[in-house]
């Protein structure tokens, strides 16, 4: 699919899963576990270096090894044969000691955690920038007026600078997910054959925390072969962050369509253009992200359902996962891209949305008409009072602060100008202003703890 690489992922993230990159976080587990090893002294210290010296992706034979995995069953197999043969080319008595007491899975999980942490750095660091460019969005418009829709219809005014906080709030949380799944998720793979390190003998904790620390990762209470919880964490917390991406895309591309056009992506040579129609300015990063939205939760459930696997070491519920869990973190990553980059240079139209909020003749007042009156009529009255009023103003095409005044229940009970002062739309914003003051600090002070 190399054609359609650079549109649905992120170079960084697809080069942490490249094959190369693959084949290397595998031996620097390897090269950590000799190392390791020969710390606590479980094999002689002089096959430390010689085993380490060839774990380098470069000497392998990838076509190779993509072969025998497929007949061995998975990639590490031929990985450490090949590693054996090129330590023992140069010194036979280290050949030995290559892999000593790990299993394949060791050497497949704990790759895949290095990987993760990698693309973790990538991804919390496109968040952050989000979060401050969103933060800084929603104090600029927190008095740009728009029309606030539910259910794809005008409802209320609002501010721009309150949906902007609500995508931010949302961003917030997952900055948090993220570092709690890191914890949680990102810990070292180490257990040998079925999870008890025997061929170790006594000795399996102290190389398990000596492996720990060579590749700074945590050192679990005990093996999680067969045990798939964190790796489901990982697919589950890119997938909501994906999906708020998605949110975010969904209503860049609603304020985007013709009749609307109260924001846009920013404009660049050859981006968005039609092959048809001149005119066409598309939400091309909008519908990128929203691709991923669809696939990720599909890519999710292949996880979810490989976690119930047979005792302690899983017959497809982990192949499952080799494939899909880079797929769901590439996708993941390349929704962060597209999202960056429509925040970092979204078009505003002020204008727009002002004009917006009128083009139904002063209807989007109505809940402000009909509460206002409610202190004088009862909630009842003023409510079929306004609803009645809005018909005749849309039958008659007629503003309905026009029709409210002529009408004599209404009249009678408040002024021309007091009716006309509830058309300000800045006199219906609520406390909008408070929630994204509340907002912005909160994604601030989130910022300075996880510093």
């Amino acid at each position: 699919m190399g054609l359609l690489d650079p549109s649905f992922g992120a170079k960084e993230i697809d080069q942490i899963f490249a094959d190369t990159a693959r084949l290397q976080r595998m031996l620097d587990f390897e090269a950590a576990l000799a190392r390791a090893e020969a710390k606590v002294g479980v094999i002689p210290q002089s096959g430390a270096a010689p085993i380490g010296a060839k774990c380098r992706a470069e000497l392998f034979d990838r076509e190779k090894l993509a072969e025998d995995a497929a007949k061995a069953g998975n990639l590490a197999i031929p990985l450490v044969k090949q590693l054996t043969a090129l330590v023992e080319k140069e010194d036979a008595e280290a050949a030995r000691y290559v892999h000593w007491g790990a299993t394949s899975q060791d050497v497949i999980d704990t790759g895949l955690v290095l990987q993760l942490r990698d693309a973790f750095g990538w991804i919390e660091e496109r968040v952050e920038a989000i979060c401050d460019r969103l933060a800084v969005l929603s104090e600029e418009h927190r008095l740009t007026v728009m029309a606030g829709r539910t259910w794809m219809q005008n409802a209320v005014p609002i501010v721009f600078g309150v949906k902007t906080a609500g995508w931010l709030d949302a961003m917030v949380r997952h900055r948090a997910r993220l570092r709690e799944t890191r914890k949680r998720a990102l810990v070292l793979q180490f257990g040998g054959a079925a999870g008890t390190l025997a061929s170790l003998g006594t000795r399996g904790i102290d190389v398990g925390r000596a492996l720990g620390e060579v590749l700074e990762l945590e050192f679990p209470a005990v093996p999680w072969h067969a045990n798939r919880d964190r790796v489901a964490e990982v697919a589950t917390t890119l997938a909501s962050l994906t999906g708020t991406l998605g949110k975010i895309a969904r209503d860049v591309s609603l304020l985007m369509q013709t009749e609307v056009n109260e924001a846009a992506e920013p404009a660049g040579e050859g981006r968005g253009g039609s092959s048809t129609m001149p005119q066409k300015r598309n939400p091309v990063g909008c519908a990128v992200v929203l691709a991923a939205a669809e696939r990720v939760p599909g890519l999710t459930s292949i996880v979810l359902a490989a976690m119930p696997q047979e005792q302690e070491r899983g017959l497809g519920g982990w192949h499952a996962e080799w494939e899909t869990v880079p797929e769901i973190v590439r996708l993941c990553g390349g929704a962060l891209r597209w999202i960056s980059e429509t925040v970092d240079g979204l078009e505003v139209h002020q204008d727009r949305m002002r004009e917006n909020v009128e083009t139904q003749h002063g209807m989007i007042y109505a809940e402000a008409v009909s509460t206002e009156l409610a202190r004088k009529l009862g909630k009842s009255a003023a409510h079929e009072i306004v609803a009645s009023a809005s018909r005749k103003a849309f039958e008659d095409k007629k503003h309905l602060r026009d029709v409210l005044v002529a009408d004599p229940k209404v009249n009678s009970q408040v002024s021309a100008g007091e009716i006309k002062e509830l058309f300000d739309p800045k006199q219906h914003l609520g406390v909008a202003a408070e929630f994204i003051d509340r907002v912005v600090a909160a994604s601030r002070q989130s910022r300075k703890e996880g510093k």
